[in-house]
């Protein structure tokens, strides 16, 4: 094939950060040709689509694709349930329009978590990457079982920033954790977290099943 596209399905535009890792996955699976990841942006519809089949509907007309990643948190609700919701949803709206493959994304808690193991990449994103401060990054292992990852992130940027406390406070966290995986070049210290290491697995079999990597 000459490209692929793919288009990413979240509930918020943080999620953006999921981008570089979903690329890197596929380049992890063979597939050589060009990818065009997109998200779906409809914030600016004249009437926001709010439901997950509303969303996934609208983002199949706006930005045709081959294949549709759907992102949710995991949060308090287990991953394998959290995916049957998506799975009910996906199989919902392809009664009515033909539909992509479609994956879910869903990292536990949330994921800000799948951001925690960079300590390099997060200074980069800070714009200090020869600070010397030791981040102190979570354990790889307790990824999944923090509470709030997000928090942990924003906390992590503003370290890794090297500005006093009142600079800190004017520093935009959230447009700032959106690029940290931009800086990452290698995810594959994420394989040791079960919902990467599973979303990792379908999309090995989809793209198997489709051919893309030949």
């Amino acid at each position: 094939m000459n490209e692929l596209r793919y288009t990413l399905i979240s509930d918020g535009s943080s999620d953006q950060a999921l981008l570089p890792i979903l690329t890197w996955l596929l380049r992890q699976q063979n597939v050589n040709c060009p990818i065009q990841p997109d998200w779906a942006d409809l914030r600016r519809l004249p009437k926001p689509a709010k439901k997950l089949v509303e969303r996934l509907e609208r983002a199949i007309e706006l930005y045709p694709c081959e294949l549709l990643f759907v992102h949710r948190d995991a949060e308090r609700i287990p991953c394998e349930e959290r995916k049957r919701e998506i799975l009910t949803v996906v199989e919902r709206v392809s009664k009515k329009v033909n539909i992509p493959p479609a994956l879910c994304v869903v990292p536990v808690r949330m994921q800000e978590a799948w951001l925690l193991f960079d300590g390099i990449a997060i200074r980069k994103a800070a714009g200090n990457p020869r600070g010397r401060d030791d981040l102190r990054l979570p354990p790889l292992r307790q990824l999944e079982d923090l509470p709030n990852p997000k928090e942990i992130l924003h906390d992590l940027i503003r370290e890794a920033s090297g500005l006093n406390v009142h600079r800190q406070k004017k520093l935009h966290v959230n447009a700032i954790a959106r690029r940290v995986a931009e800086f990452s070049s290698d995810f594959s210290l994420l394989r040791r977290l079960p919902a990467f290491l599973a979303l990792e697995d379908d999309l090995g079999k989809i793209v198997q099943e489709q051919r893309w990597n030949l």
